[in-house]
């Protein structure tokens, strides 16, 4: 846990390559946009600081490569991951038929209660549209995930994409602490009371015991 934060929480980008997983990143992170943007080789990842309440919450983003010859590599990075934004491409429909396999990959290797929002990126091209808004709001309901259509080379909604992204996954972490504390308590509730019966045993069999003997 680093000194000046509160919370420490990772989230993966993922989604087929070219979708525009690098750019989120990096207008994210650091305000950014590169229209000459490389593939990614393996991961790459940023940090960025969000207030949540009273609280200080440091985002490690990962951004894993796309293509399918490094998924071998990539897999192990779910380990840990508290979210996700699952990202396609609006203006290529195989971006958006891949997220099944997708979705696959994130309940194989990620955590179940791990915090999923559907990112459609690329809302500036709306002349190259293939995928409607409609179907990523069908799909995202289907798998009871968050939706929001994105676009990093104009800024649109990327910020609110991320943030409540780590708002969800601040709620999620709050409720299982929550829970922890609460079992934790009942548990040590239950020893005490243990305990109290065990020496209400020893203090009547105490009282008996010269009963017995004075009767000899």
């Amino acid at each position: 846990m680093d000194e000046d934060c509160d919370f420490l929480f990772k989230v993966v980008l993922i989604g087929d390559s070219g979708v525009g997983k690098s750019n989120l990143l990096y207008r994210f992170s650091k305000d950014e946009f590169y229209l000459d943007s490389k593939p990614t080789i393996g991961v790459e990842f940023a940090y960025r600081s969000i207030k949540v309440g009273d609280k200080i919450v440091k985002a490690q983003i990962w951004d894993t490569a796309g293509q399918e010859r490094f998924r071998a590599i990539t897999s192990s990075y779910y380990r840990g991951a508290l979210g996700a934004l699952l990202v396609y491409d609006i203006t290529k429909k195989s971006t958006f038929e891949s997220l099944k396999k997708w979705l696959k990959e994130l309940r194989e290797f990620g955590d179940a209660e791990m915090v999923v929002v559907l990112v459609g990126n690329k809302s500036d091209l709306l002349h190259s549209r293939e995928v409607n808004l409609e179907d990523g709001q069908s799909l995202a309901k289907l798998e009871q995930v968050s939706f929001m259509e994105t676009s990093a080379k104009e800024n649109l909604n990327v910020e609110e994409a991320f943030l409540h992204l780590i708002h969800r996954i601040y709620e999620v972490t709050s409720h299982k602490s929550l829970d922890a504390k609460t079992t934790s308590e009942s548990l040590d509730l239950k020893t005490l009371q243990g305990n109290k019966e065990i020496i209400c045993i020893d203090e009547v069999s105490a009282t008996k015991q010269p009963s017995s003997c004075c009767l000899h």
